[in-house]
Protein backbone atom coordinates (compact mmCIF):
# COMPACT_ATOMS: atom_id res chain seq x y z
CA UNK A 1 0.00 0.00 0.00
CA UNK A 2 1.30 3.46 -0.84
CA UNK A 3 2.79 5.48 2.00
CA UNK A 4 0.67 8.42 0.93
CA UNK A 5 -2.64 6.65 1.54
CA UNK A 6 -5.06 8.78 3.58
CA UNK A 7 -6.46 6.94 6.64
CA UNK A 8 -10.26 7.25 6.51
CA UNK A 9 -13.46 6.20 8.24
CA UNK A 10 -16.16 4.98 5.86
CA UNK A 11 -19.80 5.73 6.72
CA UNK A 12 -23.01 4.65 5.03
CA UNK A 13 -25.75 7.09 6.04
CA UNK A 14 -28.98 5.49 4.85
CA UNK A 15 -31.97 7.82 4.81
CA UNK A 16 -35.44 6.89 3.68
CA UNK A 17 -34.93 8.84 0.45
CA UNK A 18 -31.22 9.57 0.09
CA UNK A 19 -28.51 6.96 0.59
CA UNK A 20 -25.08 8.48 1.25
CA UNK A 21 -21.54 7.14 1.39
CA UNK A 22 -18.88 9.34 2.99
CA UNK A 23 -15.21 9.08 3.83
CA UNK A 24 -13.84 11.13 6.75
CA UNK A 25 -10.16 11.80 7.29
CA UNK A 26 -8.56 11.96 10.76
CA UNK A 27 -9.74 15.58 11.18
CA UNK A 28 -13.30 14.55 10.26
CA UNK A 29 -13.20 16.37 6.97
CA UNK A 30 -15.09 14.72 4.12
CA UNK A 31 -12.68 13.52 1.44
CA UNK A 32 -15.24 11.62 -0.66
CA UNK A 33 -19.03 11.63 -0.87
CA UNK A 34 -21.44 9.63 -3.02
CA UNK A 35 -25.23 9.62 -2.99
CA UNK A 36 -28.03 7.66 -4.61
CA UNK A 37 -31.76 7.07 -4.40
CA UNK A 38 -33.34 3.62 -4.67
CA UNK A 39 -36.93 3.06 -5.67
CA UNK A 40 -39.06 1.13 -3.22
CA UNK A 41 -40.55 -2.26 -4.04
CA UNK A 42 -43.80 -3.77 -2.71
CA UNK A 43 -44.44 -6.07 0.23
CA UNK A 44 -46.95 -8.94 0.11
CA UNK A 45 -49.82 -6.46 0.56
CA UNK A 46 -48.67 -4.19 -2.25
CA UNK A 47 -47.43 -1.57 0.24
CA UNK A 48 -44.08 0.20 -0.39
CA UNK A 49 -41.07 -1.61 1.06
CA UNK A 50 -37.31 -1.00 1.15
CA UNK A 51 -35.47 -2.63 -1.74
CA UNK A 52 -32.85 -4.31 0.43
CA UNK A 53 -31.14 -6.23 -2.35
CA UNK A 54 -30.50 -3.10 -4.42
CA UNK A 55 -29.29 -1.23 -1.36
CA UNK A 56 -26.81 -3.97 -0.41
CA UNK A 57 -25.53 -4.10 -3.99
CA UNK A 58 -24.92 -0.34 -3.93
CA UNK A 59 -23.18 -0.48 -0.53
CA UNK A 60 -20.90 -3.33 -1.57
CA UNK A 61 -20.10 -1.60 -4.86
CA UNK A 62 -19.16 1.71 -3.20
CA UNK A 63 -17.02 0.02 -0.57
CA UNK A 64 -15.29 -2.20 -3.11
CA UNK A 65 -14.33 0.80 -5.25
CA UNK A 66 -12.79 2.63 -2.30
CA UNK A 67 -10.89 -0.41 -1.00
CA UNK A 68 -9.27 -0.76 -4.41
CA UNK A 69 -8.14 2.88 -4.51
CA UNK A 70 -4.62 3.28 -3.20
CA UNK A 71 -5.12 6.87 -2.07
CA UNK A 72 -7.38 5.73 0.79
CA UNK A 73 -6.78 3.39 3.69
CA UNK A 74 -10.15 2.43 5.20
CA UNK A 75 -9.56 1.82 8.90
CA UNK A 76 -13.12 1.97 10.24
CA UNK A 77 -16.61 1.35 8.86
CA UNK A 78 -20.00 2.14 10.34
CA UNK A 79 -23.66 2.54 9.42
CA UNK A 80 -26.44 4.96 10.30
CA UNK A 81 -30.02 4.40 9.13
CA UNK A 82 -33.51 5.70 9.64
CA UNK A 83 -35.32 4.05 12.53
CA UNK A 84 -38.47 1.99 13.11
CA UNK A 85 -37.26 -0.55 10.58
CA UNK A 86 -36.48 -4.22 11.17
CA UNK A 87 -34.83 -6.83 8.99
CA UNK A 88 -36.00 -10.34 9.91
CA UNK A 89 -33.56 -13.16 9.15
CA UNK A 90 -33.21 -16.90 9.68
CA UNK A 91 -30.32 -18.56 11.51
CA UNK A 92 -28.13 -18.26 8.41
CA UNK A 93 -28.88 -14.56 7.99
CA UNK A 94 -31.22 -14.97 5.02
CA UNK A 95 -33.97 -12.35 4.93
CA UNK A 96 -37.35 -14.06 5.48
CA UNK A 97 -39.83 -11.14 5.36
CA UNK A 98 -40.13 -7.89 3.43
CA UNK A 99 -38.58 -4.84 5.10
CA UNK A 100 -41.87 -3.33 6.22
CA UNK A 101 -42.35 0.41 5.87
CA UNK A 102 -43.06 2.20 9.14
CA UNK A 103 -45.93 4.04 7.48
CA UNK A 104 -47.75 0.78 6.73
CA UNK A 105 -51.17 0.81 8.48
CA UNK A 106 -51.41 -1.21 11.69
CA UNK A 107 -54.58 -3.25 12.39
CA UNK A 108 -56.72 -1.37 14.94
CA UNK A 109 -58.07 -4.50 16.58
CA UNK A 110 -54.64 -6.05 17.08
CA UNK A 111 -53.37 -2.81 18.60
CA UNK A 112 -56.32 -2.73 21.02
CA UNK A 113 -55.69 -6.33 22.07
CA UNK A 114 -52.01 -5.61 22.68
CA UNK A 115 -52.49 -2.51 24.84
CA UNK A 116 -55.30 -4.10 26.83
CA UNK A 117 -53.10 -7.13 27.53
CA UNK A 118 -50.19 -5.05 28.78
CA UNK A 119 -51.79 -2.48 31.05
CA UNK A 120 -53.50 -0.03 28.73
CA UNK A 121 -52.15 2.68 26.43
CA UNK A 122 -51.29 5.17 29.18
CA UNK A 123 -49.37 2.80 31.46
CA UNK A 124 -47.60 0.98 28.64
CA UNK A 125 -46.64 4.15 26.75
CA UNK A 126 -45.13 5.65 29.89
CA UNK A 127 -43.14 2.51 30.67
CA UNK A 128 -41.69 2.34 27.15
CA UNK A 129 -41.56 6.12 26.45
CA UNK A 130 -43.29 5.24 23.18
CA UNK A 131 -46.45 6.97 22.01
CA UNK A 132 -48.78 4.54 20.19
CA UNK A 133 -47.69 4.87 16.55
CA UNK A 134 -48.38 1.47 14.99
CA UNK A 135 -45.57 0.29 12.71
CA UNK A 136 -43.45 3.25 13.89
CA UNK A 137 -43.22 1.25 17.12
CA UNK A 138 -40.92 -1.37 15.64
CA UNK A 139 -41.58 -3.82 18.48
CA UNK A 140 -45.20 -3.91 17.40
CA UNK A 141 -44.02 -5.07 13.97
CA UNK A 142 -42.80 -8.27 15.64
CA UNK A 143 -46.10 -8.66 17.51
CA UNK A 144 -47.97 -8.15 14.23
CA UNK A 145 -45.87 -10.79 12.48
CA UNK A 146 -46.48 -13.27 15.29
CA UNK A 147 -50.24 -12.80 15.15
CA UNK A 148 -50.98 -11.87 11.53
CA UNK A 149 -48.15 -13.54 9.59
CA UNK A 150 -47.34 -16.75 11.55
CA UNK A 151 -46.00 -18.41 8.39
CA UNK A 152 -43.31 -15.70 8.26
CA UNK A 153 -42.82 -15.47 12.02
CA UNK A 154 -41.88 -19.12 12.45
CA UNK A 155 -38.97 -18.65 10.03
CA UNK A 156 -37.43 -15.77 11.97
CA UNK A 157 -34.33 -16.43 14.07
CA UNK A 158 -33.36 -12.76 14.59
CA UNK A 159 -35.12 -9.41 14.21
CA UNK A 160 -32.36 -6.90 13.55
CA UNK A 161 -32.74 -3.16 13.55
CA UNK A 162 -31.71 -1.75 10.21
CA UNK A 163 -28.23 -0.43 11.22
CA UNK A 164 -27.35 -3.74 12.85
CA UNK A 165 -28.42 -5.69 9.77
CA UNK A 166 -26.08 -3.66 7.57
CA UNK A 167 -23.28 -4.26 10.07
CA UNK A 168 -24.09 -7.99 10.11
CA UNK A 169 -23.61 -8.17 6.34
CA UNK A 170 -19.91 -7.49 6.91
CA UNK A 171 -19.23 -8.90 10.38
CA UNK A 172 -21.48 -11.96 10.37
CA UNK A 173 -22.44 -11.04 13.94
CA UNK A 174 -26.03 -10.69 15.14
CA UNK A 175 -26.12 -7.72 17.55
CA UNK A 176 -28.42 -5.15 19.11
CA UNK A 177 -27.48 -1.70 20.49
CA UNK A 178 -29.36 0.78 22.63
CA UNK A 179 -29.88 3.76 20.29
CA UNK A 180 -31.96 1.51 18.02
CA UNK A 181 -33.68 -0.47 20.80
CA UNK A 182 -34.49 2.68 22.82
CA UNK A 183 -36.22 4.80 20.19
CA UNK A 184 -40.06 4.58 20.37
CA UNK A 185 -39.84 0.85 19.72
CA UNK A 186 -42.06 -0.28 22.67
CA UNK A 187 -39.29 -2.79 23.39
CA UNK A 188 -37.45 -1.02 26.20
CA UNK A 189 -38.72 -0.37 29.72
CA UNK A 190 -37.16 2.99 30.58
CA UNK A 191 -38.02 2.65 34.27
CA UNK A 192 -36.35 -0.75 34.68
CA UNK A 193 -33.55 -0.30 32.17
CA UNK A 194 -34.31 -3.60 30.43
CA UNK A 195 -36.59 -5.12 27.82
CA UNK A 196 -40.26 -4.66 28.68
CA UNK A 197 -42.01 -7.69 30.13
CA UNK A 198 -44.14 -8.18 27.01
CA UNK A 199 -40.99 -9.14 25.09
CA UNK A 200 -40.47 -12.10 27.43
CA UNK A 201 -44.14 -13.03 27.78
CA UNK A 202 -44.65 -13.14 24.02
CA UNK A 203 -41.47 -15.23 23.73
CA UNK A 204 -39.83 -12.88 21.25
CA UNK A 205 -36.81 -12.07 23.44
CA UNK A 206 -34.82 -14.79 21.68
CA UNK A 207 -35.30 -12.91 18.39
CA UNK A 208 -33.43 -9.90 19.77
CA UNK A 209 -29.66 -10.40 19.82
CA UNK A 210 -27.51 -9.46 22.79
CA UNK A 211 -27.02 -5.73 23.29
CA UNK A 212 -23.42 -4.66 22.68
CA UNK A 213 -21.73 -1.28 23.31
CA UNK A 214 -22.17 1.27 20.56
CA UNK A 215 -18.39 1.64 20.34
CA UNK A 216 -17.77 -2.07 19.76
CA UNK A 217 -15.90 -2.87 16.56
CA UNK A 218 -15.00 -6.14 14.88
CA UNK A 219 -11.92 -6.63 12.74
CA UNK A 220 -13.12 -8.18 9.51
CA UNK A 221 -11.60 -8.84 6.10
CA UNK A 222 -13.38 -7.06 3.24
CA UNK A 223 -11.92 -7.41 -0.25
CA UNK A 224 -8.68 -8.66 1.33
CA UNK A 225 -8.40 -5.54 3.50
CA UNK A 226 -8.83 -5.54 7.28
CA UNK A 227 -11.45 -3.03 8.41
CA UNK A 228 -12.77 -2.40 11.93
CA UNK A 229 -16.55 -2.46 11.54
CA UNK A 230 -19.01 -0.88 13.98
CA UNK A 231 -22.37 -2.17 15.11
CA UNK A 232 -24.37 0.70 13.54
CA UNK A 233 -26.38 3.54 15.08
CA UNK A 234 -29.89 5.03 14.88
CA UNK A 235 -29.84 8.23 12.80
CA UNK A 236 -31.38 10.57 15.40
CA UNK A 237 -28.82 9.54 18.01
CA UNK A 238 -26.05 9.83 15.42
CA UNK A 239 -27.11 13.37 14.50
CA UNK A 240 -27.01 14.40 18.16
CA UNK A 241 -23.58 12.83 18.84
CA UNK A 242 -21.29 15.58 17.40
CA UNK A 243 -22.99 18.20 19.56
CA UNK A 244 -22.86 16.01 22.69
CA UNK A 245 -19.15 15.43 22.20
CA UNK A 246 -18.20 18.97 21.14
CA UNK A 247 -20.31 21.19 23.40
CA UNK A 248 -19.06 22.00 26.91
CA UNK A 249 -22.37 23.19 28.38
CA UNK A 250 -25.96 21.87 28.30
CA UNK A 251 -28.03 22.73 25.24
CA UNK A 252 -31.20 21.97 23.32
CA UNK A 253 -30.84 20.74 19.76
CA UNK A 254 -33.61 21.76 17.39
CA UNK A 255 -33.53 19.53 14.31
CA UNK A 256 -35.77 20.95 11.60
CA UNK A 257 -37.04 19.62 8.31
CA UNK A 258 -40.48 18.25 7.53
CA UNK A 259 -40.64 17.51 11.25
CA UNK A 260 -39.23 19.84 13.86
CA UNK A 261 -37.78 17.82 16.75
CA UNK A 262 -36.35 19.30 19.94
CA UNK A 263 -33.80 17.11 21.72
CA UNK A 264 -32.84 17.67 25.35
CA UNK A 265 -30.03 15.26 26.33
CA UNK A 266 -29.90 16.77 29.83
CA UNK A 267 -33.42 16.00 31.08
CA UNK A 268 -33.73 12.69 32.91
CA UNK A 269 -37.29 13.29 34.17
CA UNK A 270 -39.76 10.52 33.45
CA UNK A 271 -42.27 11.27 30.72
CA UNK A 272 -45.83 12.02 31.79
CA UNK A 273 -48.82 10.79 29.83
CA UNK A 274 -49.83 14.39 29.14
CA UNK A 275 -46.41 14.94 27.54
CA UNK A 276 -46.86 11.79 25.46
CA UNK A 277 -50.21 13.11 24.26
CA UNK A 278 -48.43 16.31 23.20
CA UNK A 279 -46.01 14.41 20.98
CA UNK A 280 -43.13 13.90 23.42
CA UNK A 281 -41.06 10.76 23.53
CA UNK A 282 -37.62 9.55 24.57
CA UNK A 283 -34.56 8.54 22.62
CA UNK A 284 -31.36 6.95 23.87
CA UNK A 285 -28.11 8.84 23.31
CA UNK A 286 -24.67 7.42 22.56
CA UNK A 287 -23.92 7.14 26.29
CA UNK A 288 -27.07 5.09 26.97
CA UNK A 289 -28.84 8.02 28.65
CA UNK A 290 -32.37 9.25 28.03
CA UNK A 291 -32.96 12.13 25.64
CA UNK A 292 -36.31 13.84 26.11
CA UNK A 293 -37.69 14.98 22.78
CA UNK A 294 -40.75 16.76 21.43
CA UNK A 295 -41.85 16.99 17.85
CA UNK A 296 -44.26 18.86 15.59
CA UNK A 297 -44.97 18.78 11.84
CA UNK A 298 -43.73 22.37 11.63
CA UNK A 299 -41.68 22.32 8.45
CA UNK A 300 -44.50 20.74 6.51
CA UNK A 301 -46.96 23.35 7.81
CA UNK A 302 -44.56 26.13 6.81
CA UNK A 303 -44.16 24.74 3.29
CA UNK A 304 -47.91 24.28 2.91
CA UNK A 305 -48.81 27.77 4.13
CA UNK A 306 -46.05 29.51 2.16
CA UNK A 307 -47.39 27.92 -1.02
CA UNK A 308 -50.85 29.24 -0.12
CA UNK A 309 -49.46 32.73 0.57
CA UNK A 310 -47.56 33.00 -2.70
CA UNK A 311 -50.60 31.86 -4.64
CA UNK A 312 -53.08 34.06 -2.74
CA UNK A 313 -50.98 37.23 -3.06
CA UNK A 314 -49.62 36.31 -6.50
CA UNK A 315 -45.94 36.67 -5.62
CA UNK A 316 -43.00 34.76 -7.09
CA UNK A 317 -40.63 32.61 -5.06
CA UNK A 318 -38.01 35.37 -5.32
CA UNK A 319 -40.44 37.99 -4.04
CA UNK A 320 -41.63 35.64 -1.31
CA UNK A 321 -38.40 36.01 0.68
CA UNK A 322 -39.18 38.30 3.60
CA UNK A 323 -36.97 40.26 5.99
CA UNK A 324 -38.28 40.72 9.50
CA UNK A 325 -39.73 44.22 9.98
CA UNK A 326 -39.50 45.14 13.70
CA UNK A 327 -42.06 47.96 13.44
CA UNK A 328 -44.62 45.75 11.70
CA UNK A 329 -43.92 42.99 14.21
CA UNK A 330 -44.64 45.29 17.15
CA UNK A 331 -47.80 46.68 15.53
CA UNK A 332 -49.12 43.14 15.05
CA UNK A 333 -48.28 42.26 18.67
CA UNK A 334 -50.09 45.40 19.88
CA UNK A 335 -53.14 44.67 17.74
CA UNK A 336 -53.67 40.94 18.15
CA UNK A 337 -56.63 39.60 16.20
CA UNK A 338 -57.76 36.03 16.89
CA UNK A 339 -59.11 35.81 13.34
CA UNK A 340 -55.63 36.39 11.94
CA UNK A 341 -53.86 33.72 13.95
CA UNK A 342 -52.57 30.68 12.09
CA UNK A 343 -54.89 27.67 11.87
CA UNK A 344 -52.87 24.47 11.52
CA UNK A 345 -53.89 22.59 8.41
CA UNK A 346 -51.26 19.83 8.15
CA UNK A 347 -49.66 19.86 11.64
CA UNK A 348 -52.93 19.88 13.58
CA UNK A 349 -52.57 16.32 14.93
CA UNK A 350 -48.97 16.75 16.06
CA UNK A 351 -47.05 18.80 18.57
CA UNK A 352 -47.98 20.52 21.84
CA UNK A 353 -51.54 21.42 20.76
CA UNK A 354 -52.85 18.31 18.99
CA UNK A 355 -56.28 18.47 17.40
CA UNK A 356 -58.29 15.80 15.63
CA UNK A 357 -59.49 18.24 13.00
CA UNK A 358 -57.46 20.55 10.73
CA UNK A 359 -58.12 24.27 10.79
CA UNK A 360 -58.68 26.62 7.88
CA UNK A 361 -56.56 29.77 7.86
CA UNK A 362 -58.37 32.64 6.16
CA UNK A 363 -55.85 34.76 4.24
CA UNK A 364 -58.47 37.38 3.37
CA UNK A 365 -57.80 38.97 6.76
CA UNK A 366 -54.41 40.21 5.51
CA UNK A 367 -53.68 43.21 3.33
CA UNK A 368 -50.32 41.96 2.03
CA UNK A 369 -48.05 38.97 1.69
CA UNK A 370 -45.64 40.65 4.08
CA UNK A 371 -48.21 40.95 6.85
CA UNK A 372 -49.44 37.37 6.41
CA UNK A 373 -45.88 36.01 6.37
CA UNK A 374 -45.10 37.84 9.62
CA UNK A 375 -48.20 36.30 11.21
CA UNK A 376 -47.25 32.84 9.97
CA UNK A 377 -43.76 33.07 11.41
CA UNK A 378 -44.91 34.56 14.71
CA UNK A 379 -47.26 31.65 15.28
CA UNK A 380 -44.84 28.95 14.12
CA UNK A 381 -42.17 30.28 16.48
CA UNK A 382 -44.69 30.35 19.35
CA UNK A 383 -45.55 26.69 18.67
CA UNK A 384 -41.85 25.88 18.49
CA UNK A 385 -41.36 27.65 21.82
CA UNK A 386 -43.94 25.38 23.43
CA UNK A 387 -42.22 22.30 22.00
CA UNK A 388 -38.92 23.41 23.50
CA UNK A 389 -40.57 24.06 26.87
CA UNK A 390 -41.94 20.51 26.87
CA UNK A 391 -38.36 19.22 27.02
CA UNK A 392 -37.32 21.78 29.65
CA UNK A 393 -40.25 23.06 31.72
CA UNK A 394 -38.17 25.53 33.72
CA UNK A 395 -36.27 26.75 30.64
CA UNK A 396 -32.98 26.15 32.44
CA UNK A 397 -31.06 25.75 29.19
CA UNK A 398 -28.69 28.54 28.23
CA UNK A 399 -28.30 27.75 24.55
CA UNK A 400 -30.21 26.15 21.71
CA UNK A 401 -28.84 25.03 18.36
CA UNK A 402 -31.02 24.99 15.23
CA UNK A 403 -30.11 22.65 12.39
CA UNK A 404 -31.79 21.83 9.08
CA UNK A 405 -34.29 23.88 7.08
CA UNK A 406 -35.19 26.54 9.66
CA UNK A 407 -31.48 26.83 10.46
CA UNK A 408 -31.18 28.64 7.13
CA UNK A 409 -34.25 30.85 7.62
CA UNK A 410 -32.98 34.15 9.04
CA UNK A 411 -36.50 35.37 9.81
CA UNK A 412 -37.24 32.27 11.92
CA UNK A 413 -33.87 32.43 13.71
CA UNK A 414 -34.16 36.11 14.57
CA UNK A 415 -37.71 35.65 15.81
CA UNK A 416 -36.74 32.59 17.88
CA UNK A 417 -33.86 34.57 19.40
CA UNK A 418 -36.34 37.34 20.25
CA UNK A 419 -38.67 34.83 21.89
CA UNK A 420 -35.72 33.54 23.95
CA UNK A 421 -34.01 36.89 24.46
CA UNK A 422 -32.19 35.64 27.57
CA UNK A 423 -30.77 32.58 25.77
CA UNK A 424 -28.12 32.07 23.12
CA UNK A 425 -29.70 30.87 19.89
CA UNK A 426 -27.31 29.38 17.34
CA UNK A 427 -27.71 27.89 13.93
CA UNK A 428 -25.35 25.11 12.86
CA UNK A 429 -24.31 24.50 9.28
CA UNK A 430 -23.29 20.85 9.25
CA UNK A 431 -25.38 18.88 6.74
CA UNK A 432 -23.47 15.66 7.45
CA UNK A 433 -24.04 15.55 11.24
CA UNK A 434 -25.59 12.07 11.14
CA UNK A 435 -22.67 10.59 9.22
CA UNK A 436 -20.18 12.40 11.46
CA UNK A 437 -21.89 10.99 14.56
CA UNK A 438 -21.63 7.48 13.14
CA UNK A 439 -17.93 8.10 12.50
CA UNK A 440 -17.21 9.51 15.94
CA UNK A 441 -18.48 6.46 17.82
CA UNK A 442 -16.11 4.09 16.01
CA UNK A 443 -12.93 6.19 15.84
CA UNK A 444 -10.24 6.64 18.45
CA UNK A 445 -11.56 9.12 21.01
CA UNK A 446 -8.05 10.42 21.65
CA UNK A 447 -8.13 12.13 18.26
CA UNK A 448 -11.42 13.90 19.01
CA UNK A 449 -10.44 17.43 19.99
CA UNK A 450 -13.57 19.25 21.22
CA UNK A 451 -12.25 22.52 19.77
CA UNK A 452 -11.78 20.89 16.39
CA UNK A 453 -15.24 19.33 16.52
CA UNK A 454 -16.83 22.59 17.63
CA UNK A 455 -15.35 24.35 14.60
CA UNK A 456 -16.97 21.70 12.39
CA UNK A 457 -20.41 22.67 13.73
CA UNK A 458 -20.14 26.11 12.08
CA UNK A 459 -22.17 27.80 14.82
CA UNK A 460 -23.65 31.25 14.19
CA UNK A 461 -25.14 33.30 17.03
CA UNK A 462 -28.42 35.10 16.26
CA UNK A 463 -29.35 38.30 18.04
CA UNK A 464 -32.89 39.21 19.09
CA UNK A 465 -34.91 42.10 17.69
CA UNK A 466 -34.66 44.95 20.16
CA UNK A 467 -37.61 46.83 21.63
CA UNK A 468 -40.33 44.33 20.85
CA UNK A 469 -42.61 42.53 23.27
CA UNK A 470 -42.78 39.26 21.36
CA UNK A 471 -42.34 37.29 24.60
CA UNK A 472 -45.83 38.50 25.61
CA UNK A 473 -47.50 37.23 22.43
CA UNK A 474 -49.41 33.95 22.55
CA UNK A 475 -50.65 31.75 19.72
CA UNK A 476 -53.32 29.97 21.76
Amino acid sequence: MSGSSVPVTAIFDIGKTNKKFLLFDKNYQIVLQEQTTIDQIEDEDGYPSEDLESLINWIESQLSKVLHRNEFQVNDLNFSTFGATLVNVDEKGNVVTPVYDYLKPYPDKLREVFYEKYGGIEKFSLETASPPMGMLNSGLQIYWLKNERPEFFEKISYSLHFPQYLSYRFTGSFDSELTSVGCHTTLWDFNRGEYHRWVREEKVETLLPDIVPLTEKKRVKIRNKHVYTGVGIHDSSAALAPYLIAMDDPFLLLSTGTWSITFNPFNSETLTFKELQRDCLCYMNIYGNQVKASRVFLGNEYRHQKERLTKHFNVTDTEAYEVLDPKLLQRMIDNVSPDKKLKLETAHSSGPFPSDEPGSWNLNHFSSYKEAYHQLMMDLVCIQHECMKLTDKSENFDQAIVTGGFGKNQFFLKLLATRFSDKSIYSADMPYATALGAALVVTDQSQQSSNNLKSLLNLTLHKPVNHTAFSNYSWV
